[in-house]
């Protein structure tokens, strides 16, 4: 057990973090609290930048936490505009701080990390090799790419390990990497142990007596690939036979969702339309993969064997099949659903606003949204975009950054897909098919073009 601090120890500490989205604040509220036994003046607040758009309020308290912070933790900030507005704060902040610790993001987002000797702004190109072969080379839709993700995080575990004896610059290059791996599988018990990793040997100051206080333990693995279900015994599981079993079931069906949300415990919205499609009388295989490529979810899941057990595929993540919300390789997404042939169904929880704002706007979805939900998923192949979830600015205190499910969309979603794996296992004789043509503006040569 970590040791705790005394009580002339209680001095404040204040940790931010600024991500992209509110994912992972349930977990961090449950990691605050653990620390908080060993810590009691310790404070952790996590800011996510797709609240800003729609909550001014949101990103001056940001900018304001930033401006006080100890410790720094920024990841996921890809987007010029998210970027553009806190990077001069982040930037002020980074040599009045004990430590900034920058990941996933925009360069000129991560060369501010600064942790102890180890600092991105100067001469790093041993780390930033390192960075580079982790991130992977985008566009790459080779047979072998859909393990690439699986590749990365076994190097990524793997570095830490051969930095351990090194000294110097290396100890903190290693921290580095320690950290990277906290945040990647980020239940509560890894958020817990990030943040006293950074305050074990970063706590400068008026702090310095914290260092060397907490035993810090390593990172808790979990499967890269995997298994989700809200009534499973374990929160993953890795074996199809562990899932519940859908007696008498019309049909089967692959559902795609985040590893990030299913390790931070945030799922209300998944199980919302896995219970309805279930009350559909389908059985549900919900996979997930490690990174922002699905296909080995889709590989290890869907079509063990080379050979598909699913009726049809409903994309929960909200993101493309290969590459998420920061690029997408449609060549290779199309490769993989031609392999799998069965229809491909992309439903999106919405990210960047409350059910409540979209409810109210008369575009509905913002445009970023409709750009990474809807059309790019569409490149990939995708049909039948929806919205199915959410956050709620109805729900109490902390659960407004909780996602949940909408509870008719999620039942429409359901009925939709139970009507297509019925019409994929009738006969053919039995089949009744429509096909509507885009005509506008029409007696101008514009069926079926997509350029209005």
């Amino acid at each position: 057990m970590p040791s705790r601090t005394s009580a002339a120890d209680r001095a404040t500490i204040r940790v931010v973090c600024v991500t992209l989205d509110s994912n992972l604040a349930g977990a961090a509220a449950r990691a605050k609290a653990l620390l908080q036994r060993q810590l009691p003046g310790i404070e952790l607040d996590v800011h996510a930048a797709d609240e800003w758009a729609s909550d001014p309020a949101a990103l001056a308290r940001c900018l304001a936490d930033i401006a006080s912070a100890d410790i720094l933790i920024a990841t996921m900030l890809f987007l010029d505009e998210h970027i553009r507005a806190v990077m001069p704060a982040l930037a002020a902040r980074r040599d009045n701080c004990d430590a900034i610790f920058c990941a996933l993001s925009a360069a000129e987002v991560v060369k501010l990390t600064r942790l102890g000797k180890f600092n991105m702004s100067k001469e790093a190109l041993g780390a930033i090799s390192m960075l580079k072969r982790l991130r992977g080379r985008g566009g790459e839709s080779g047979s072998g790419a859909s393990t690439s993700g699986h590749g990365q995080m076994k190097m990524l575990r793997r570095l830490p390990k051969l930095l351990r004896f090194i000294p110097g610059t290396a100890q903190d290059v290693r921290a580095y990497f320690l950290a990277m791996q906290y945040w990647l599988a980020g239940s509560e018990e890894n958020l817990a142990n990030l943040v006293r990793l950074l305050i074990d040997r970063y706590a400068a100051g008026s702090r310095a007596h914290l260092r060397g206080k907490f035993s810090v333990r390593q990172p808790i693995n979990y499967p890269d690939v995997g298994l989700y279900h809200p009534s499973a015994r374990r929160r993953i599981e890795t074996r199809i036979e562990r899932l519940p079993v859908k007696r008498a079931a019309s049909g089967t069906v692959g559902v795609l969702v985040m590893r990030s949300y299913v390790l931070a415990g945030n799922t209300a919205h998944y199980d919302g339309v896995i219970e309805a499609l279930e009350a559909r009388g389908l059985q549900v295989i919900a996979a997930f993969a490690s990174g922002l490529d699905q296909r080995p979810a889709v590989e290890a899941y869907f079509a063990p064997h080379g050979r598909p057990i699913v009726d049809a595929v409903v994309s929960l993540t909200g993101f493309s099949l290969v590459g998420g919300p920061a690029y997408n390789d449609s060549k290779a997404a199309e490769t993989a659903l031609a392999a799998l042939d069965v229809p491909y169904i992309a439903a999106h929880p919405l990210e960047f606003q409350t059910l409540e704002q979209w409810g109210s706007d008369p575009r509905g979805l913002t445009p970023i949204e409709a750009t990474m939900m809807v059309a790019i998923p569409e490149l990939d192949g995708a049909i039948w975009p929806m919205t199915f979830g959410g956050r709620s600015s109805s729900a109490q205190d902390a659960g407004q950054r909780d996602m949940a499910s909408e509870g008719e969309r999620a039942a429409t979603l359901a009925a939709r897909v139970a009507k297509l794996v019925a019409l994929r296992r009738a006969s053919r004789a039995d089949r009744k098919v429509a096909i509507v043509h885009f005509n506008f503006p029409p007696n101008s040569g514009s069926t079926g073009t997509a350029a209005y």
